[in-house]
């Protein structure tokens, strides 16, 4: 079978596992976990045999007319080189690991057989954003991707945050999305092509009329699906949904997206000087923003989440300093220990019975409840902090050496501003990203106070799951010196200046951290608050509901709780109230959009029904006043009707009469 033939059913099969779990989910109960994890196992053999196939070398391109369409013609063609074989490796195996693990996490719940099938159906669209060669096809992946989202993140609609959530998120991205369509159009018009060969021809060739507008225009999507600043305020919100669903957005899906459609295309970005200016900016922005947000958080899960903003800025720096290799090489590496942390946050979340790292500081012995999420999360946090040899600390590197390359004016994509703005920036959110993962191990796992409740041995899924994603979280930035191929053949070795800068900020961010929480735990003993004790058998799923409707009962919120003694609130000081609401971004957006809004609403409202409905009810009541009227006048009495008509037939007389003689006079 030819390599073009294997590339068509990656992103086929899991969509026609999809329609078939959707079929089936109701009349055939039985075939429902098959159809969620066969398509993408299968799917992923096929991945990889691509990627090897592919080996880094010359693009796979092959196309086929999908419709007329004039002058700019739509192709269903395939580009796929080596970025875009090893994205596809990660989409499929994370997505793989998510389904079977939520076998587990979510075996008793009945909106299971929808679930999977959403998952796979999410999974076929971002297969199709990372394997198209034709920006038109690409955009019906992006498209259906946020579709998935919406359903995915209100998974559980009972919740008034779920609900919330999910519109936001929907709303959010697509608020993004129509500046991007508007950029696509404007860059197939100055192309005449939707492919993204021709389009870089023409970029080559310096056939692009509009750089700047079109690259910002496009940055705006980038913005709303990666959750970049300023549109990045979904993406803690969506923590409202299932933990799988997490794991599947941050780390494979969704938010890859974006990143991975601007290395595609960065030489159109990189037209343009005030476009990477601009990206540089937004990623600083971001990159540090969202760790002291992460800081401040109580939900575990929205650490988690303010940590992939993070990460997701670290990769857009990358691109604004022109190494998409090195945007890549940390999108891979953060796929698989951020999948990695979400899941095993699902089964904390699951034994401690809250998802509160207040209630879970208050907590004793529940590392030995559950073994192997507290050893393969510490893995991951080690990644997440970049601390060598694991796999976030060589990735993290190649992105600081690429922005300290632009700096030094090594860099012809990029100004020096741009390399500076990046560089600085990361240094200070590897500082913050050690402290908030730092904080996260101390709570979860080194509370101390009444003992974790036993929930028994968590399913052998799970945990299996768990050590898979390890391996590459331990071992990818060892292996990935044999890889340059697939990334332009670019060295993603570690500088020695910003491997000893890097290290040596996080290192201090760590200590600083864990010397802060040894302060706390000195002080006086608290009682447990928050924390949620569920049945030894209860469907984790459930219980993650129930952890995020008792911290709203608790805190009136799920985005911080006031504990005094957090060591993220003594880091922070003043500034720990603000970070923890993402620092207003919400409520500013709130009293600048929504509210306006809605007056504008309301006032339309009014006009509809005080005014155009009181000119409708008028119109209809003028004809039937006049028709009362004329009823009135038939009373079937003859005498009346030759009354009248001797009265009218007088009027007319006096009237012509009088028309006669003014008509003489003049």
């Amino acid at each position: 079978m030819t390599t073009t033939t294997l590339a068509v059913l990656v992103p086929l099969i899991p969509f026609l596992g999809a329609v078939a779990g959707l079929l089936l989910g109701r009349v055939a109960p039985g075939f429902v976990r098959p159809l969620a994890i066969l398509p993408t196992l299968v799917a992923a053999a096929l991945a990889i045999t691509v990627a090897v196939r592919q080996s880094g070398g010359q693009a796979i391109d092959a196309a086929t007319r999908l419709t007329p369409t004039g002058s700019v013609p739509i192709d269903l063609s395939l580009h796929i080189d080596g970025f875009a074989a090893l994205v596809a490796v990660l989409v499929v195996v994370v997505a793989g690991c998510v389904q079977i693990y939520s076998t587990a996490y979510l075996r008793d719940d009945p909106r299971y057989p929808s679930y999977a099938a959403i998952v796979s159906l999410f999974t076929s669209a971002m297969l199709l954003v990372v394997y198209s060669g034709d920006l038109m096809v690409l955009l019906v992946g992006w498209e259906v991707m946020g579709i998935c989202s919406y359903f995915l993140v209100g998974h559980y609609w009972e919740t008034p945050e779920a609900r919330s959530a999910s519109l936001k998120a929907f709303l959010v991205t697509k608020l993004g999305d129509v500046p991007f369509l508007i950029g696509l159009f404007a860059l197939a018009t100055d192309a005449g092509t939707f492919r993204i060969t021709g389009i870089l021809r023409t970029v080559s060739d310096g056939g692009l009329h509009h750089p700047t507008l079109v690259a910002l225009l496009l940055l705006a999507g980038v913005a709303g699906k990666s959750a970049q600043f300023p549109l990045h305020t979904w993406l803690p919100d969506a923590m409202a949904g299932p933990t799988p669903v997490s794991a599947l957005i941050h780390a494979a899906t969704m938010v890859a997206a974006g990143i991975y459609f601007v290395a595609r295309l960065l030489p159109v970005f990189a037209a343009s000087a005030a476009a990477m200016t601009v990206l540089a900016v937004m990623s600083a922005v971001t990159m540090i923003g969202s760790a002291l947000a992460a800081l401040a958080q109580d939900d575990i899960k929205r650490v988690l989440a303010y940590s992939t903003i993070g990460q997701l800025g670290y990769m857009s720096g990358a691109l604004a300093v022109g190494d998409r290799g090195a945007a890549v090489f940390h999108l891979l590496s953060h796929g698989a220990f951020k999948a990695l942390l979400f899941l095993g946050a699902g089964v904390v979340i699951h034994a401690a019975g809250t998802n509160s790292l207040a209630a879970m500081s208050r907590m004793d012995h529940l590392p030995k409840r559950i073994p192997d999420a507290f050893w393969t999360m510490t893995i991951a946090l080690l990644a997440l902090a970049a601390i060598p040899p694991f796999a976030g600390f060589f990735s993290k590197e190649s992105v600081l050496g690429a922005a300290e390359n632009t700096a030094l004016g090594d860099s012809a994509f990029a100004p020096a501003g741009a390399g500076w703005t990046v560089l600085i920036a990361g240094l200070v959110t590897a500082l913050l990203t050690a402290a908030y993962a730092t904080r996260l191990w101390l709570l979860a796992f080194r509370g101390k106070g009444s003992e974790a409740p036993d929930h028994g041995k968590q399913p052998l899924v799970m945990n299996g799951v768990l050590w898979l994603l390890a391996i590459p979280t331990i071992g990818f930035g060892l292996t990935a010196g044999r890889l340059s191929d697939w990334f332009d053949g670019n060295s993603l070795t570690p500088t020695l200046t910003t491997s000893v800068l890097g290290t040596g900020v996080a290192l201090v961010g760590g200590l600083v951290t864990y010397g802060t929480w040894r302060h706390t735990t000195a002080m006086a003993q608290r009682p447990p608050i928050g924390a949620v004790t569920a049945h030894p058998d209860a469907d984790p799923g459930t219980v993650e509901a129930e952890a995020i409707a008792t911290h709203r009962s608790v805190y009136g919120s799920i985005a911080s709780a006031p504990d005094p003694l957090d060591p993220g609130r003594l880091l922070l000081g003043p500034l720990h109230r603000h970070a923890a609401t993402g620092f207003h971004l919400d409520a500013l957006y709130t009293a600048a959009f929504v509210r306006p809004v809605l007056a504008a609403a309301q006032l339309v409202r009014f006009l509809d029904r005080e005014v155009i409905d009181t000119y409708v009810r008028g119109a209809s009541a003028a004809p039937r006043w006049l028709g009362a009227a004329f009823r009135r006048a038939q009373t079937g009495n003859l005498q009346t009707y030759l009354s009248a008509l001797l009265a009218g037939s007088v009027v007319l007389v006096i009237a012509a009469v009088a028309l006669a003689n003014a008509y003489a006079g003049s």
